[in-house]
């Protein structure tokens, strides 16, 4: 036989619900001994114990605690309030007037308003309601088309950025990026923010205020992209609120920003072998260092290499029958070195070193192993003395800054080897496809910034190499395109 009860105490009634049981023959039910039946109904509805024929009989709590139900229109009622009557002291008359309720972004809790309708003796109580109907239709408050703004700051958003979406979706080094545009500049600003009031306008301040306090544009840009990565990872639809094309920058500060993009140092293979010889001369670095950092050197400028695949470089990765370099590893300098995965997808690739540059950087890298040898396939060809990835911090304090500044060369990063390698392979009339593969770039876009200002000496040396023929007369004319693209 089953008997029902009703579950009572703190659920409203609306919630109530009737839960069927079989009636264990040892215990009373309500009717019979109104202590058990009492006893009953609260082992059912708070799982607290029930002695039952000298046996406690016991419900647990539910393994998965209930989820905090949400706003939503379609269990609300809807708002009718009353119009009612009071004084106003301050002007000495009796009015009318209601109070409803508002919801409030970035709060879970609604809050109550009060809205005036006049006084008493300007209008009727029939007339005071119409009034306070139109009133409530005009905020669309009972509307099914009514939108309850959601009730997170930004600070939710961060949260969930950290603990679910960055350790399932981001590498280490990129999140430690982020992480460091969220504590440095956004959540002291944002965290109490509604996310309803994020949006292009609200940005827009924000910028303008922190180019004021001497913040790039290209670091404002590069922050706020993480602004949206932190807010399309809570949003539903997975957007965020504004888009960067709407980011108030002006034109003469637009140009100065491509400008200084075509300006970035790049060292040519003529300036690499330089650099490479200069470290030789370096007195305070011994012979193996001497010898590693001007391979370091060469390397990038003939490979077009990034830092970070130099360093997890392994005897494996080099094939010199063929004269290619495989890339497959990146070493993390964010966290001291440690090889993981490449940056994307397009930077797993082989790259081929069959011009004559290639080749040297071949012999040389060769020469290298046999002075150096790592007898360990798996090991890195570059190394600290302890056997651990070399830190970039080192390699140019140590070697490349006292070999520029010797040279009179502006002082730059490895990454200007790199640039170095771009235009000269663009410049000898390289396909496009197979440029972008060799640099492994993602898109044609990434490989034209890396152009930039083409130095006179490359300029003059590319005249100089024409001749009054079709033949030179093209070449003359992918210069220019590429000078022209490299400015767009």
């Amino acid at each position: 036989m089953e008997q029902y009860f009703h579950i009572s105490g703190s659920i409203p009634a609306s919630d109530a619900v009737i839960i069927p049981f079989a009636r264990p023959k040892s215990v009373a039910v309500a009717g019979n001994d109104p202590s058990t039946g009492v006893a009953a109904e609260r082992l059912y509805a708070t799982g607290t114990p029930v002695a039952s024929a000298g046996k406690s009989v016991s419900i647990g709590p539910p393994p998965i605690p209930a989820r905090k139900r949400g706003k939503r229109m379609s269990r609300r009622e809807g708002q009718n309030p009353s119009v009612r009557t009071r004084l106003n002291r301050t002007k000495g008359v009796e009015e009318y007037f209601f109070q409803y309720w508002v919801d409030v972004p970035g709060r879970e809790e609604r809050k109550r308003e009060t809205e005036v309708l006049g006084p008493v003796t300007s209008m009727t109580k029939s007339e005071a309601e119409r009034k306070k109907l139109e009133f409530i239709t005009k905020l669309k408050l009972n509307s099914s088309s009514y939108r309850i703004p959601s009730a997170k700051t930004f600070a939710h958003a961060v949260k969930h950025y950290r603990e679910v979406f960055a350790p399932r979706m981001l590498r280490d080094n990129t999140f430690d990026v982020a992480n460091g545009h969220l504590k440095n500049h956004l959540e002291a600003d944002w965290n109490d923010v509604p996310v309803e009031h994020i949006n292009i306008d609200s940005v827009n301040d924000w910028a303008w205020k922190r180019r004021k306090e001497g913040l790039s544009w290209t670091m404002i840009k590069n922050i706020l992209r993480t602004m949206q990565r932190v807010l399309s990872s809570s949003s539903k639809d997975q957007r965020p609120p504004f888009s960067l094309r709407g980011l108030a920058i002006p034109e003469r500060d637009k140009l100065q920003i491509k400008m200084k993009s075509r300006e970035k140092v790049s060292f040519s293979w003529q300036q690499a072998k330089q650099i490479a010889a200069q470290v030789q001369k370096l007195e305070r670095l011994g012979q193996a260092r001497k010898d590693q950092y001007a391979t370091l050197f060469i390397l990038p400028s003939a490979a077009d290499m990034r830092t970070s695949e130099l360093f997890a470089l392994k005897p494996n990765d080099v094939d010199f029958k063929a004269d290619t370099i495989r890339v497959d590893e990146s070493s993390d300098q964010r966290t001291k070195g440690r090889i993981g995965e490449c940056k994307n997808v397009a930077a797993y690739r082989t790259i081929v070193m069959h011009d004559a540059e290639g080749r040297e950087a071949m012999r040389m890298l060769k020469n290298y192993l046999k002075k150096y040898p790592q007898p360990d396939p798996n090991g890195l060809i570059f190394r600290s003395q302890r056997n651990t990835p070399l830190l970039e911090t080192n390699v140019l304090h140590d070697g490349l800054y006292p070999a520029l500044r010797a040279l009179g060369l502006p002082q730059a990063g490895l990454h200007a080897f790199r640039r170095g390698c771009n235009q000269r392979w663009e410049l000898s009339g390289l396909n496009p496809a197979v440029l972008r593969q060799q640099m492994g770039h993602s898109s044609e876009k990434m490989t034209a910034l890396y152009t930039g200002q083409i130095p006179l000496e490359e300029v003059k040396a590319a005249f100089s190499k024409a001749q009054l023929s079709s033949k030179s007369g093209n070449k003359i004319v992918v210069l220019e395109n590429v000078e022209n693209e490299s400015a767009a």
